[in-house]
């Protein structure tokens, strides 16, 4: 986490007249940061960090991808009272929200797995400028970050399409793109998928359809000896409800936008100690 980052996080947070966090005396003190709930732990690199530039001394033997019983410490903190205090909320916070994330792609992953070897992935659906936190939180929970930005690979999306066709949007991607990046063709149809891996896609997206369209598209595929070639990915409308039938259609990743937008914040506390 660069130095940047964490003095734009603390001014968010501080302000310009930070009386809340002085009313105590300025004397050194202990506190313990730990969960109310069970989870898989994420966010303690840039924890880490904030409670490292407030000068405060840290025990920890936690690491990303941990999985906590509810009451287990995560940090033991030591320093400033003062110090301890301007850090709390925004430790806390990527705690909370990052293992949130963590604990809900486990939950995915521990559903998948029993079915097949899919990894569960993440979208770019991400809060903005906190992507790559999210992102990592979900390889803490067992699951695939997916792109971190356009630059990781190329996408041709339906709207690519429906302004360029689907072929010609195919063929100008192959014609920009670099030896080092994967061409990644959203599909809304059997045949459309066919067009895809013909022409050189890597990756095709099965865009939005239910399970026994992507069996008979992945079979498809198979008979016309094209899936070998192609990474197979599904996305759209998965949830908790349906991903174990997705995982039994033989596709290679299951991208799922909700590991972010709809994972809930996970109960974690600083208690200070009553002596220094």
């Amino acid at each position: 986490m660069l130095i940047s980052e964490i003095e734009h996080f603390i001014q968010e947070d501080l302000g310009y007249n930070d009386i809340s966090c002085t009313l105590v005396p300025d004397v050194v003190r202990s506190a313990v940061i730990f969960v109310k709930q069970d989870c898989v732990l994420a966010g303690m690199e840039p924890a880490h960090c904030i409670l490292e530039y407030f000068d405060l001394t840290i025990q920890t033997d936690r690491s990303d991808g941990d999985e906590l019983n509810a009451g287990d410490t995560i940090f033991k903190v030591s320093g400033s009272a003062i110090s301890i205090l301007r850090a709390e909320r925004l430790v806390l916070n990527f705690l909370a929200h990052l293992s949130g994330i963590a604990t809900l792609t486990n939950q995915y992953v521990q559903q998948v797995t029993p079915f097949s070897n899919a990894r569960v992935a993440s979208t770019r659906k991400t809060t903005p400028g906190f992507r790559k936190f999210e992102k990592l939180a979900v390889i803490a929970g067992g699951g695939d970050p997916h792109r971190f930005n356009l630059s990781d690979s190329i996408m041709v999306k339906d709207n690519h399409i429906k302004m360029m066709g689907l072929r010609e949007a195919i063929r100008s991607a192959k014609s920009r793109a670099s030896f080092t990046n994967r061409i990644d063709v959203e599909v809304e149809s059997a045949d459309d998928a066919v067009v895809a891996a013909e022409m050189g896609a890597d990756i095709i997206m099965l865009d939005n359809m239910d399970p026994a369209q992507v069996i008979d598209t992945v079979g498809l595929l198979k008979h016309k000896g094209l899936q070998s070639r192609v990474i197979i990915e599904v996305s759209g409308g998965i949830g908790p409800g349906n991903i174990q039938e997705y995982a039994k259609t033989g596709v290679d990743v299951i991208s799922v936008g909700s590991l972010i937008h709809h994972s809930d914040w996970i109960d974690v506390s600083l208690e200070m100690s009553d002596e220094g």
